[in-house]
């Protein structure tokens, strides 16, 4: 296992992350607690020790289960639970992201956890009852409580995270450290704006669904699409089965797995800081995956994948990136300036 830093604030993340929505069987599916046990020691052997979850996930199961698992070793993992998604359907303000929300989240994490402050602390999803200073400066008064470490943010929009992120530093108040978002080779549309913003913010991007609801294991091209044609999941689109594919072929090159090439893309993302969450239901699928922190795939099988899932980034990128205009911005000089930023912006140039 490698690692990285989350962001400015020196804290070092393993390169995969644990994801525990399948820790408890309340949903009628998942892994049983004697099973999650297993996952978390195979993950914490492997040296991994960011551990993902959120008061919902299995109705408030799974923050139990981690509560129960975590006792003796707490402090040894980066523990990262969410908010903002309603746990009491007959209460209004069960749902949100306000101050009295946030409170009683907190307090019932901690209390499920059994620790007394959590470490990254996801805004699950945006909002928009919400003003966004009203958030930034609740999630800064848990923080100067010490309550939690580092506010995050999952699953929103590039703009509104950049909003949130200045109007929290032109107040000094605790910005986000880490953002989450749905990234694999299927779905590649946080190129065009959320990564970009991560990259410029010091962000790491968490990837959920790297696997693509199991379309990149390759178990769906009989036809069967389960999940993955759900609303939201662009999965099925045109050519996406050719992807799959290509994951399937070069799995077989190099003696791994499609979960694991489909994986490792995530982590090999050049000048990206993108850490996969990988859960699984049993400990065998959890090895598997696991085991793909020793996949490394060539720049010829990197090249192959890009081929046929590269994304149409859309109007201003894709005009920038041609490069007569690039020639123009930057100059003749560009293939001489040794800089970090002048080689990200020879990679993503196009041809006329």
């Amino acid at each position: 296992m490698r690692y990285r830093l989350l962001g400015k604030t020196g804290v070092r993340i393993s390169e995969v992350a644990l994801g525990t929505m399948t820790f408890g069987e309340d949903w009628g599916w998942g892994a049983s607690a004697e099973v999650s046990a297993k996952i978390l020691d195979s993950f914490a052997e492997a040296g991994g020790n960011v551990i993902d979850t959120a008061d919902v996930y299995t109705n408030g199961t799974s923050e139990t289960i981690l509560g129960e698992l975590l006792k003796g070793r707490r402090d040894r993992f980066v523990l990262a639970t969410k908010f903002t998604n309603q746990t009491d359907p007959d209460d209004p303000n069960s749902a949100g992201n306000h101050r009295k929300k946030i409170v009683a989240s907190i307090e019932a994490s901690l209390r499920r956890l059994q620790t007394d402050h959590i470490d990254l602390y996801w805004v699950h999803a945006r909002d928009l009852l919400t003003g966004v200073e009203e958030l930034m400066r609740a999630l800064d008064d848990q923080v100067r409580l010490g309550k939690i470490l580092y506010p995050a943010v999952s699953d929103w929009a590039a703009w509104e995270i950049a909003e949130a992120n200045t109007a929290a530093r032109l107040r000094d108040w605790s910005p986000f450290t880490a953002v989450q978002l749905r990234y694999n080779l299927l779905d590649r549309s946080p190129e065009r704006e959320l990564l970009p913003m991560a990259n410029a913010f010091d962000l790491p991007a968490f990837a959920w669904g790297p696997l693509a609801e199991g379309r990149l294991t390759g178990k769906y091209l009989d036809g069967h699409t389960g999940r993955a044609t759900e609303a939201g999941r662009p999965y099925t689109s045109v050519g996406s089965d050719d992807i799959v594919r290509e994951v399937v072929a070069i799995a077989h090159e190099i003696g791994a797995s499609p979960a694991q090439v489909a994986i490792s893309w995530v982590r090999q993302q050049p000048a990206r800081p993108v850490i996969p969450l990988i859960a699984a239901r049993t400990e065998e699928q959890f090895r598997d995956n696991l085991a793909a922190v020793d996949v490394y795939l060539s720049q010829e099988h990197l090249d192959r994948l890009e081929a046929l899932s590269r994304p149409t980034l859309g109007f201003p990128a894709d005009v920038m990136r041609d490069s007569s205009v690039v020639d123009g911005v930057y100059g003749a000089q560009l293939p001489n300036i040794d800089d970090p930023r002048a080689q990200a912006v020879r990679r993503t140039t196009t041809g006329s």
